[in-house]
Formats: structure tokens, C-alpha cells, sequence
């Protein structure tokens, strides 16, 4: 694929996706990719990530259901990062939430939440 000439990985083999809503324009969540899990998203459609903690690939939804199916994706002008817009398919955040950006940082140094969720974590991860 021509793309993949232009991409720039990092010195583990990562490049950072930021994936958003297709419709929305709202930034879901963050994750990385290697080469193998950006093949995987374009064979199949749906957002692969590699995890960094469990040091394997992993498919968006294996465990939830909650997949993000792919629209469009989209690099960026150096290359070391992806815009993934999708379809998402229930929550994106693994504590329930929509976007794992529900937290907003206050002017005296806190935060609030300001999402809400839209499934329960303890109902969908279960061991």
C-alpha cells in the first residue's frame, strides 16, 4: 500500500490513531497501532489496535461488542500520527462512557465529568 511509505513509526513500531466519530466530529479515544494491526483495520473494516500493557494485537469490541467500524482514515503531514473516523458501535470507553475523553479539567485543577455512560463496565467485562 503507497500510504504506508509515508507513515512513521515510532522506535517500537507504533504510530499513535486518534479515532473519531464520522458524524460528530467527537474525538473518541486514543490509541496505537502497529503495522500489523493497521493491516488488519483495512482488510476487515474495524479498528485493530496494539496494547501496550498485554503486548499483543487486539480488535476494538473483541470483548464488548463495541466495535468501530472504519469510514475514513487520514494521516497526517510529518506521518507519525492517524485520524481513524468511524462508525462506533456502543461505547468507546472501557468505563462506560462514549469517549474516554468524559473527564474536563476545572480552572481551580480538578475536573468533572461531563459525559455519560452508555453501557456498565461490570456487565460487559466480566471474567
Amino acid at each position: 500500500m503507497e500510504f504506508f511509505e509515508k507513515l512513521k513509526f515510532d522506535s517500537n513500531g507504533l504510530i499513535p490513531a486518534i479515532i473519531q466519530d464520522h458524524k460528530t466530529g467527537e474525538v473518541l479515544m486514543l490509541g496505537y497501532m502497529n503495522e500489523e494491526a493497521l493491516r488488519k483495520t483495512l482488510q476487515e473494516g474495524k479498528v485493530h489496535f496494539w496494547s501496550r500493557s498485554r503486548r499483543r494485537l487486539w480488535l476494538k469490541g473483541e470483548t464488548s461488542g463495541h466495535y468501530q467500524l472504519v469510514k475514513e482514515i487520514y494521516f497526517d503531514c510529518d506521518g507519525d500520527a492517524l485520524l481513524i473516523k468511524v462508525d462506533q458501535i456502543g461505547g468507546a470507553c472501557h468505563e462506560g462512557y462514549r469517549s474516554c475523553f468524559f473527564r474536563r479539567v476545572t480552572e481551580d485543577g480538578g475536573f468533572e465529568i461531563v459525559g455519560e455512560k452508555v453501557f456498565d463496565p461490570d456487565k460487559v467485562y466480566t471474567a
